[in-house]
């Protein structure tokens, strides 16, 4: 496969932000003509030039590495495993988040959702859920839309489908990966049914629950994303923690209830 131009992938950056050649001149500090020859090719940039347009245009890491390449520069931002010894603090970090969230259930996922660790009650999702989908590496998008999934258990499943590729949208727009336009055109066609009629528009609303039906009672929980500030690492930089937390008091009145661990 051959390699975009560097031009031509901040370019694409570029109008992906929706800026024009001017406004993203100025605010890198350089010449519209400067950049324009960029672009087509008649110039190539400094690895400062990258660097300050990858800024401004919020390239993300994996994708910048990608631009310096292309200019002929080594990559600058390294991608260790989460089992790498470098990652120690982080991986610790991690569990900790996700062990004090109990009895609440939390998740951490890579750039393409994928589960790289949870706590002891993601099993209040997982129980009635068949062995196939649990199997590494098991993805959390999947997992909560598929039929054999969470799906048959979430009352405002229409809702939550919408919402779901919504987020997929959003990170798409930010980051256009091929991954994750893959995942969701998988889980866009996933067949669901159900008699749920969510509640009227309503400008106080200020979230959209996940409703479960389980084997301790109905569920709702609302959610929440962390991730790592200032990371340089590229995996670190895509790793994202999912906490779940209580939207009632009944549904924290259960969890805890039910929690033996």
């Amino acid at each position: 496969m051959a390699t975009v131009a560097v031009g031509q992938q901040i370019r694409q950056w570029r109008e992906r932000r929706r800026l024009s050649q001017m406004q993203l001149a100025l605010e890198a500090d350089i010449s519209p003509r400067h950049l324009s020859f960029i672009e087509t090719g008649r110039s190539q940039p400094s690895t400062g030039t990258i660097d300050r347009l990858a800024e401004r245009l919020d390239v993300p890491y994996r994708a910048r590495n990608g631009m310096l390449t292309a200019a002929g520069f080594a990559p600058r931002h390294g991608e260790r495993t989460l089992d790498d010894p470098a990652m120690a603090l982080a991986r610790q970090s991690v569990q900790h988040i996700l062990k004090g969230h109990e009895p609440y259930p939390a998740i951490a996922v890579d750039r393409h959702w994928n589960i790289v660790a949870t706590n002891d009650a993601i099993s209040f999702f997982t129980e009635q859920i068949g062995s196939a989908l649990l199997e590494p590496p098991m993805n959390a998008i999947k997992l909560a839309l598929h039929p054999d999934g969470l799906a048959p258990q979430v009352v405002n499943i229409d809702e939550w489908h919408a919402h779901v590729l919504e987020q997929l949208d959003q990170q798409i727009a930010a980051t256009a990966d091929e991954g994750l336009i893959a995942l969701r055109e998988e889980v866009a066609a996933y067949p669901h049914e159900s008699d749920y009629d969510p509640p009227p528009a309503d400008p106080d609303r200020i979230w959209v629950p996940l409703i479960l039906d389980t084997t301790v009672g109905r569920l709702s929980f609302i959610g929440t994303i962390t991730i790592f500030g200032t990371p340089v690492d590229i995996t670190l930089s895509e790793l994202a923690i999912e906490a779940f937390f209580p939207a009632d008091e009944k549904t924290a009145e259960i969890l805890h209830k039910n929690w033996t661990r």
